[in-house]
């Protein structure tokens, strides 16, 4: 009887300890890449409202994650988050938590405003932990050059935003391509009907009392320091420079990928740009350079690739803006999907999507050839995009592919960013005149500067506010 109950406690004992192990993060068990006994990636989220909620969710829902950690600035966007995992420990202050729990997090998902990106991005990487991003990935080009670097620095798994890349679209595109239905691409058109936000506006007037669940100071971050107004948060920061990217950094991932992937695009050579105006009278038109102008149309040259036979011309437009629409198309048929589209040019033909590269058709719409499955499609597509980088996460760095890694999405990130050089440009008012109007802006890659139009270089990389600086070095 002895040995059968010192037996039956070792039993015991051991189920115990076992069980216990299984909740240690996969680094503490032997570095990034381990897969612990529970097989779930232990996943801590910063910005968890709004698209943040639906990321986490989704993380959640892939069955290997672990929703361990919560952090946000506002109290009131968390709260359904936070109702949805209440053991998740909730933090307001993203340096704290990593600070304090950095050995309990495998990865970290980032979904605050564009301009905090970079900063809670770079700080998790910095301690290995594999990070998902929201679109558009940075908020500066040089943000999105450091992005794309540390991601290789620190070998970890990164994933963007802009789940329409694990659609089947883009792969079906890249296989019509690859097979020469359409010949050579040189032109592309991208355009929206965002923003559905306020732009080509004033700043307000005055202030507003601060609402007692929102920390103001860290919802700033690294923007200029300004007393808070109404209807800034929690989604109109979009239309205003300090904090957002306009229509083209809510909406240019999403659309611009397809062609940018398929091509085998990567910098920008030139740019130039022309921007809508309003008028605050009858008789006089107004420009507010701090927020972001009503319509645009950016038209980027990229040089020439291996997938190409000579530089591709790129326009984006928004703000309702559209190009001509195709002569193939038939009179009563969709252009894109009615407010944004894709079409793609070629020697031989043209390809036309919609948002995320869906619903992607040849022009005519009669033509139906079939080409054989060349590219492997993800799993429930957009909705696998999560579940595809948890699994490569827990896999561990170079394991297995993403749809969109920091390899991609930051030189992505930054050609629509270069876009946005060109319209903040052409809004740029000295002494009551525009000199960066009707100008071609010439970019130096290597150096990432504009050599022909310095003014507008400040925005290359941006002074940050005092005490939220981000240090790097190439």
């Amino acid at each position: 009887m002895s040995d059968k109950n010192s037996r039956r406690s070792f039993i015991k004992q051991a189920a115990v300890a076992a069980a216990a192990f299984t909740i240690v993060p996969r680094h503490v068990l032997g570095g990034s890449g381990f897969v612990a006994p529970s097989d779930k990636l232990m996943v801590a989220g910063i910005g968890v409202g709004g698209k943040g909620e639906s990321d986490i969710k989704s993380f959640y829902d892939s069955g290997k994650a672990e929703i361990a950690f919560l952090c946000d600035v506002d109290d009131r966007r968390s709260a359904k988050t936070r109702g949805r995992f209440p053991k998740a420990k909730y933090y307001k202050d993203y340096r704290e938590m990593l600070d304090k729990e950095h050995k309990h997090i495998d990865a970290v998902s980032v979904s605050g405003p564009d301009h905090n990106h970079a900063i809670h991005a770079l700080a998790a990487m910095e301690l290995g932990k594999h990070v998902y991003v929201q679109k558009p990935l940075t908020h500066d080009i040089w943000e999105a050059r450091v992005l794309t670097d540390a991601a290789k620095r620190y070998k970890v798994v990164t994933q963007m935003g802009n789940q329409g890349s694990s659609n089947d679209g883009t792969r079906q595109v890249k296989e019509w391509y690859e097979a020469g239905l359409v010949g050579d691409v040189h032109t592309v058109y991208c355009w929206t009907d965002r923003p559905v936000w306020p732009q080509g506006i004033k700043w307000p007037a005055g202030k507003a009392e601060i609402p007692k669940e929102l920390d103001w100071d860290l919802w700033l971050g690294t923007a200029p320091q300004k007393d808070y107004v109404d209807h800034l948060v929690p989604f109109n920061w979009r239309g205003w420079w300090d904090y957002g990217t306009g229509a083209l950094g809510d909406m240019g991932c999403h659309l611009v990928e397809v062609p940018f992937s398929v091509l085998g695009l990567q910098y920008v050579q030139d740019v130039h740009a022309s921007v809508g105006t309003v008028y605050v009278d009858e008789f006089k038109r107004g420009v507010f350079p701090e927020s972001c102008p009503p319509s645009s149309h950016a038209t980027m040259t990229f040089p020439k690739t291996d997938r190409t036979a000579g530089p591709v011309t790129l326009h984006w437009m928004d703000g309702g803006i559209q190009p001509a629409r195709p002569e193939e198309l038939e009179a009563n048929e969709i252009f894109g999907d009615g407010g944004n589209g894709i079409l793609m040019i070629g020697t031989k033909g043209k390809i036309l999507a919609d948002t995320y590269g869906e619903n992607a058709r040849l022009l005519p719409t009669s033509r139906k050839e079939q080409v054989a499955l060349k590219y492997e499609r993800v799993p429930g597509q957009a909705s696998g995009h999560y579940a595809q980088w948890v699994e490569a996460c827990i896999a561990g760095y170079g394991k297995k592919e993403v749809s969109a890694p920091f390899e991609i999405s930051g030189p992505l990130t930054e050609c629509l960013l270069m876009a946005n050089l060109a319209i903040r440009g052409a809004d740029m008012n000295v002494d009551g005149k525009y000199p960066g109007r009707n100008l071609k802006l010439l970019w130096d890659n290597d150096n990432m500067k504009v050599t022909n139009f310095d003014m507008v270089n400040q925005f290359v990389k941006r002074e940050y506010r005092s005490g939220w600086e981000m240090k790097y070095k190439f």
